[in-house]
């Protein structure tokens, strides 16, 4: 499924926030075109996540935090108005995995929210994580800090509760839709992609552990 579709198909439908953008002329713009061009060339996705030859992890990882971040922005937003305090009164991923936030600031302790609540406060966290410059730094001549790839594991591991949360209470939702197909590439793809530079640990990835062997399996998911 190439990235041009899925991004078509979800736009046509509902967007939880607007998309983040790089600015042109920059490197983190063109290794965005190098992924979008491999993926949309009908590249095997395992392949499609390895590091270009010459170019910097840090640079890569960064483009693919933004990139993830708005395609389960699109994804989220098909479903959102169907995740209610009601169907959903808390963040998790079936009765086995419960999500609690916490951001050190408004949120001190580990809190049980509702799960449109955590994943609202959740993409407002990543936002500011990707629009500090002190961490995503935005031209070359600023340096990526030294904590860099582990705060981009922190960001992505809690965008894969999105993902795991989608999964196992509104899959039928996004049959609904028909867009079963697409989600299932995204997944993939995000997989792929933590796996190939182990940015989540494999704890956080559990509750899609079925999922994952059977994209392992099967080329057409």
């Amino acid at each position: 499924m190439a990235l041009n579709n899925f991004l078509e198909f979800f736009q046509k439908g509902k967007t939880f926030r607007p998309k983040k953008k790089f600015a042109h002329g920059t490197i983190r713009y063109s290794l965005h075109k190098h992924a979008c061009a491999s993926l949309n060339s009908g590249i095997n996705l395992r392949g499609a996540v390895k590091l270009p030859q010459g170019e910097d992890l840090n640079d890569w990882i960064a483009v693919h935090v933004v990139d993830f971040f708005n395609r389960i922005n699109l994804i989220y937003g098909t479903i959102w108005e169907y995740c209610t305090e009601q169907t959903c009164p808390t963040m998790s991923g079936g009765v086995r995995f419960e999500y609690l936030w916490a951001d050190g600031d408004k949120y001190k302790k580990p809190t049980k929210l509702p799960a449109r609540d955590y994943v609202n406060l959740l993409m407002d966290w990543v936002e500011m994580q990707i629009n500090d410059q002190a961490l995503f730094p935005c031209t070359n001549d600023l340096p990526f800090p030294k904590n860099f790839v582990a705060q981009c594991s922190k960001i992505l591991a809690r965008l894969h509760r999105v993902f795991v949360h989608v999964y196992i209470h509104h899959f039928q939702n996004i049959v609904a839709i028909k867009a079963e197909a697409h989600v299932n590439t995204c997944y993939k793809h995000f997989y792929y992609f933590v796996t190939e530079f182990d940015l989540v640990s494999r704890k956080e990835l559990e509750p899609l552990a079925e999922m994952a062997s059977k994209i392992a399996k099967d080329p057409a998911l």
